[in-house]
């Protein structure tokens, strides 16, 4: 899935800087799965506190997990969504989204989370095909 970019987003990339609010609302628009998937996310770690939310549900269909690898896959759009929602973002297994404040005092559990152990202690034999 490719982002769905309107003729003046375009036309400012071809003249140089980009408006990341402007890339950021492309992002929305064009991927509303996966922006409801790390919106939602946020919200619950804001409410809940705790060192990270995540998602264990895989997407209800390949629209929707494309979107997530879309979203999450492409260093620009992943690091726009992390700056605009003040977050860092990690991925495993095609849908295990989480986010993770910014916060030093997070950073042993955000490495564990993305360290190949956590990708091993996260696999399923229902993902293979994910």
């Amino acid at each position: 899935m490719s982002l769905d970019v309107s003729p003046a987003l375009l036309a400012q990339a071809e003249r140089g800087e980009v408006d990341e609010a402007a890339f950021v609302d492309c992002v929305k628009n064009s991927l509303p799965y996966a922006w409801e998937m790390v919106s939602s996310l946020v919200a619950r770690l804001q409410v809940d506190g705790g060192d990270f939310a995540d998602n264990q549900t895989p997407p209800p269909d390949e629209q929707a997990r494309g979107q997530l690898l879309r979203a999450l896959a492409s260093d620009a759009i992943r690091g726009a969504l992390e700056r605009h929602f003040g977050v860092r973002l990690a991925f495993q297994n095609c849908h295990r989204v989480a986010v993770f404040p910014l916060d030093a005092s997070v950073d042993e559990r955000l490495e564990r989370f993305t360290s190949v152990r956590g990708q091993l202690l996260n696999q399923s034999p229902v993902l293979r095909d994910c």
